[in-house]
C-alpha cells in the first residue's frame, strides 16, 4: 500500500462487508460497530485519508454527527479527494449533514455550494437534498424547497420541464 494512497481490493471489500453488518448493532452495541471500522482503519499506513474517513462514517452513523466533523475534515485535509473522488465527494456531504447538526449549517452550506457545478454523478441529489436540509437550517426555505425540486424533477415520469420551471421560480426574481 502507498503513503496515502489507495488500498488493495482486499481492504476495501472488508470495509464493504464491515458496513453490511451495520444494521446489526443496535444503539448500545454501536461501540463494537466503531471497533471494527477503527481496526479496519489501523491497518492504513500513517497518513491515509481513508483511515479518517471511514472512522468518520462511524462516529457520523452512530448519532455522534460532533466527533465525525473533525474526522471528515481530516480526510479531506489528508487528500481524500485526491485519492477517492466519490469518497472525497460522499465525505463533503455527510461534513456538511454533520455541520448542520451541530449548529453549523452555514459551513455546510459554503462546503456544498460548489458541488452543485461539480461534475455529474449518482451523489448530485444527496448534495441537493443536503445543501437544502442546510439551507432549511438557516431559514432559507425556498432556495431548499427550490433544490429539492430539482433534483426530483428528472426522476418524474411526467412534468419534468413544469417542475424544473417551478423550481427556479422559486429563487428567481418576478418580473
Amino acid at each position: 500500500m502507498c503513503e496515502g494512497g489507495p488500498v488493495n481490493q482486499d481492504w476495501e471489500d472488508r470495509v464493504t462487508a464491515a458496513w453490511a453488518t451495520f444494521d446489526d448493532y443496535p444503539e448500545e452495541r454501536a461501540h463494537e460497530f466503531r471497533a471494527v471500522i477503527d481496526k479496519l482503519a489501523a491497518e492504513l499506513p500513517d497518513g491515509s485519508p481513508l483511515g479518517p474517513f471511514e472512522r468518520a462514517c462511524a462516529w457520523d452513523s452512530t448519532g455522534h454527527s460532533d466527533r465525525a466533523v473533525p474526522l471528515y475534515r481530516e480526510a479531506l485535509a489528508a487528500g481524500l479527494s485526491e485519492v477517492s473522488g466519490y469518497k472525497g465527494r460522499r465525505a463533503k456531504i455527510q461534513l456538511s449533514s454533520s455541520l448542520r447538526n451541530i449548529g453549523e449549517a452555514e459551513q455546510g452550506v459554503k462546503l456544498l455550494t460548489p458541488e452543485l457545478d461539480a461534475p455529474s454523478d449518482e451523489l448530485d441529489d444527496a448534495v441537493r437534498a443536503c445543501l437544502a436540509l442546510c439551507l432549511s437550517s438557516l431559514g432559507r426555505d425556498r432556495e431548499g424547497l427550490s433544490l429539492v425540486i430539482g433534483a426530483l424533477a428528472p426522476h418524474l415520469p411526467r412534468y419534468q420541464r413544469s417542475m424544473a420551471n417551478y423550481a427556479r421560480a422559486l429563487v428567481e426574481p418576478a418580473d
